[in-house]
């Protein structure tokens, strides 16, 4: 007796030489690729058939898909689509592509410690002004990366790549996560990538002790995912207890910092700086004052781009389409209750 096909839709566009590994996995396997906007851009006997459906954000009505089993998502964080009526769908497996975008924000977390270390806002400032300092040597005394402490709050994939990225530098790493009791990870790690072990940090603490770690840190790293538990996260008394002499980069979602509270401690000199890259609002609209103030670089949601983010994306699929096949547990699986 032979065995039926598994249909895979993907509606994200990939070349065809991302694709054919794909397509050799298994003789199992029918792929159709068929890059859309809206879910009424695919007919609907295709998604009738379809099994697997690899996707950023286009998602069909429930019964419009009844023989749907997997939906893999693209990206890392799927909070857009949380509240679909799909993902309620019953034995429904949903993965993300978490660990596909760590290496690029990971480089970025730590280009922008060195940045805000070396005071790199206020020589920029200061090249438009064609000056030549005479205090230079205190006032762009940096605080250097080497032998610092660096926390990092959200130990998945990004925050173990940082840890990783910042052993050269003989950093003491604190981190903290959801269930500091499982320092191990079992999510989707690139080989030589990360910290699957749990063995890059000096300590793990629980998010409820969040403000004894970083009071700590001469700089914090925000990369948690963005659910209702995070949600306002970082606020006031978490940005007191960093200190007028520590750095906030955050890498992670819009909402997870408080934004009224990040501004207040910016101006007030309550911390010495932060590298933004995501916010509440976005695009950060040009009224914010996060804009013109001076200890501040700010970058446009673009931490997770990468030229190499499409192939790295097709080895997670591929390696997760391996699995369904073989029947083992997927490798990211989405849990509701938790956010992520």
């Amino acid at each position: 007796m032979s065995t039926p096909p598994v249909e895979v839709l993907i509606t994200v566009s990939f070349p065809d030489d991302l694709i054919t590994p794909l397509r050799q996995l298994s003789p199992r396997l029918r792929i159709t690729l068929q890059p859309a906007r809206a879910p009424e851009d695919i007919p609907a006997e295709i998604w009738n058939r379809t099994e697997v459906l690899y996707t950023d954000r286009l998602l069909p009505a429930p019964d419009a898909a009844p023989n749907l089993r997997w939906i893999q998502f693209h990206y890392a964080g799927i909070d857009h689509v949380a509240t679909h009526p799909l993902l309620n769908k019953p034995n429904l497996a949903i993965t993300t592509l978490s660990g596909a975008a760590a290496p690029q924000v990971a480089e970025y977390a730590v280009m922008m410690m060195l940045a805000l270390g070396h005071k790199m806002p206020d020589l920029h400032t200061n090249q438009f002004k064609a000056d030549w300092p005479k205090d230079r040597w205190e006032r762009f005394k940096p605080i250097e990366l080497r032998g610092s402490t660096v926390g990092i709050v959200g130990y998945g994939s990004i925050g173990r790549e940082i840890a990783r990225l910042l052993q050269p530098f003989e950093v003491k790493v604190l981190a903290a996560k959801r269930d500091a009791m499982k320092p191990l990870d079992d999510g989707y790690t690139p080989t030589g990538l990360g910290d699957p072990e749990g063995d890059l940090f000096t300590r793990l603490y629980p998010i409820a002790a969040l403000k004894s770690m970083v009071k700590t840190c001469d700089f914090v790293v925000v990369c948690v995912p963005l659910t209702p538990q995070t949600r306002n996260l970082i606020g006031e008394a978490e940005l007191a207890a960093m200190g007028p002499n520590a750095y906030l980069v955050d890498v992670s979602r819009g909402g997870i910092v408080q934004p009224q509270a990040l501004v207040t401690a910016l101006q007030e000199k309550k911390i010495a700086g932060a590298a933004l890259d995501v916010f509440a609002d976005e695009p950060l609209p040009p009224s914010s004052p996060l804009w013109r103030l001076p200890n501040v670089l700010i970058s446009p949601h673009i931490s997770g781009i990468s030229p190499h983010y499409s192939r790295r994306a097709v080895a997670l699929f591929t390696d997760n389409l391996a699995r369904y096949l073989s029947g083992v547990k997927l490798f990211n699986l989405y849990e509701p209750e938790l956010g992520y």
